[in-house]
């Protein structure tokens, strides 16, 4: 855990804090759909991310 990755929808970088969720640095939680896609928690809005890959898979 720990990884982090760069949401090019919102412009900034977010943490994992599990394989399936993430944190952005305004405090926004993300939930990983696939690697290159996440859905904001609050909005349900699709983002475009960075590789997140999942840790197994590493």
């Amino acid at each position: 855990m720990g990884k982090h990755f760069f949401d090019y929808d919102d412009g900034d970088f977010a943490y994992t804090i599990s394989d399936r969720m993430a944190i952005d640095s305004d405090g926004d939680l993300l939930m990983r759909m696939d690697d290159h896609m996440a859905m904001d928690m609050d909005s349900g809005e699709l983002h475009m991310v960075s590789d997140w890959s999942r840790e197994e898979e590493e």
